[in-house]
């Protein structure tokens, strides 16, 4: 199989806070600043103040709803049942939590996706409202310090007052395969498959790689103007024949509670990193590649499912199956 040209425009954001009184967040954070970002989003875009967007007729045209509620075009050839296609964000934050006193700092990283990029302004504008406002038990305040981009290195493109000097996003270069490869799991990866989820003893390629071609392809319909084309089908046949080399994994036991559905959610996913063989990822690299950038699973837009990609010198060991389960609890 021939490596196709994936064309994902990706913009790599990072904003610098500095807390202004003690923040305390949660021990994954993402659902917390997910939500603060959101409430803050539409305090800034949405006009008619309705509480439910789909009984607004901007639905379809307003910043607001294309970035967090993202409902498919009233045309589109995919998802027609869906109320929401993949949303052109995700968060990057570390995975715990933790009180930052008075005087800290620390940052939240944000990833746009192809034209998520021209709603760069509001979502910093809303971020840093988010902040201002508190965000966590006690609803703590940060302040923006500033706001970089990262291209070749982190660069400063925003300061509170100035004016924003962001550049164009742009497809991340995909360089060939290592000879071994690394996959580690930097937060939950959900990956749910025949109506259940995937754990450890479960997982397989396979059961990543189609996943991430549907997200990559859907990534492309709904938010760019070149849509993936290839041989999905053979793509997911092949997957089935790569096997990983050595698995290190474990389950991370998550939940929080949903204001919006009133109920609480387990959003559980592993941890852990895996190592293949360069060689039988050829195929399916630019994929997993660019999945670094826009993520894997489900509840990506918290930042679950973020995964590093890095070559392996040598392989380690196994760990044996059903390793113990990590716990967190909000």
């Amino acid at each position: 199989m021939n490596r196709p040209q994936v064309a994902l425009p990706i913009g790599r954001y990072r904003a610098r806070f500095r807390a202004e009184s003690p923040v305390r967040l949660p021990p994954y954070p993402g659902s917390a600043w997910r939500g603060a970002f959101g409430h803050a989003l539409k305090r800034a875009l949405c006009v008619t103040h309705l509480p439910v967007c789909s009984d607004c007729a901007l639905w379809r045209s307003c910043g607001y709803a294309y970035v967090f509620e993202t409902p498919p075009p009233a045309q589109t050839e995919k998802m027609r049942k869906y109320t929401a296609a993949p949303h052109p964000f995700v968060l990057d934050l570390e995975p715990r939590g933790g009180t930052f006193a008075a005087g800290s700092e620390s940052h939240l990283g944000i990833t746009l996706i192809g034209h998520g990029n021209r709603h760069l302004g509001p979502i910093i504008h809303a971020l840093e409202q988010a902040a201002a406002n508190g965000i966590g038990q006690g609803r703590g305040r940060l302040s923006l310090i500033v706001v970089e981009q990262h291209s070749t290195d982190w660069q400063v493109i925003y300061r509170p007052g100035g004016v924003c000097e962001a550049q164009p996003a742009g497809s991340p270069e995909i360089p060939p395969p290592f000879e071994y490869v690394r996959l580690i799991l930097e937060s939950p990866l959900r990956l749910k498959r025949e109506g259940g989820v995937v754990g450890v003893q479960d997982f397989s390629f396979s059961a990543l790689f189609s996943n991430l071609l549907r997200r990559v392809s859907l990534l492309t319909y709904f938010h760019t103007d070149t849509p993936l084309e290839t041989d999905f089908a053979d793509l997911a046949r092949a997957a089935h024949d790569v096997r990983p080399l050595r698995a290190d994994l474990r389950w991370f036991d998550w939940g929080r509670y949903s204001a919006r559905q009133q109920r609480k959610m387990k959003l559980g996913g592993l941890l852990g990193e895996i190592v293949f063989d360069g060689a039988a990822l050829e195929p399916f690299w630019p994929y997993l590649w660019l999945g670094q950038y826009v993520h894997a699973g489900a509840v990506t837009s918290m930042g679950l499912g973020r995964y590093r990609i890095e070559p392996a010198a040598s392989l380690p060991e196994q760990t044996e199956p059903g390793a113990p389960v990590e716990t967190i609890r909000p």
